[in-house]
């Protein structure tokens, strides 16, 4: 079940002519990071686990869910874009493959938000394909309100509104990746 979401607050100040507010700040992510890393690690105890990330959002992220998860487990990544410079979603490429073998193994699927669901279900789909013994996913935002496929992840971290949502590796044409919290970006910012 997502964590509940804390109080918006303002951004810092050099941030302000772009960022709205906070939304989810470093404190809440990393304790809400560290619960999702608890379930995973409970779930897959025993089990041969093959976690895989889509980049390039999913990058903070993942790096500090690994670091919470203690039991052996093999990493790799799929490239997938749909953005490019907009805030629509676009024709779905795959920029990179697994190199690594899924079948008969457990696989966790990475990513940083489920919004439209279009992403989850074509990589789901082509996970699929390669037959592993299971096949989870793991979220850190989502957005149920512009959901267009049927399609629902296993772990969230958090429920997000409909708002153009940066920062913690989600971006606007590539920007505000690096940013330590979730913020919502302003219209007039993306308009």
């Amino acid at each position: 079940m997502p964590a509940a979401m804390p109080t918006a607050t303002p951004p810092p100040e050099h941030l302000r002519q772009e960022v709205q507010n906070v939304l989810i700040g470093e404190t809440e992510i990393a304790e809400r990071v560290r619960e999702l890393a608890a379930e995973i690690e409970r779930d897959y105890a025993d089990k041969d686990l093959l976690m895989v990330a889509l980049l390039t959002g999913t990058v903070p992220f993942l790096a500090d869910l690994m670091r919470h998860i203690t039991l052996p487990l093999r990493l790799d990544f799929m490239g997938v874009s749909s953005y490019g410079d907009g805030t629509a979603p676009g024709e779905l490429v795959f920029t990179k493959d697994l190199r690594l073998e899924a079948r008969d193994r457990d696989v966790l699927l990475v990513d940083d938000i489920l919004d439209t669901g279009q992403t989850l279900h074509a990589v789901l789909g082509k996970l699929t394909d390669l037959q592993p013994r299971s096949l989870k996913t793991c979220v850190l935002l989502e957005k149920t309100s512009r959901r267009r496929e049927t399609v629902t992840a296993d772990y969230v971290g958090f429920e997000v509104p409909d708002e153009f949502v940066v920062g913690y590796g989600l971006d606007y044409a590539e920007r505000y990746r690096n940013l330590p919290f979730i913020g919502v970006l302003k219209p007039e910012v993306y308009s």
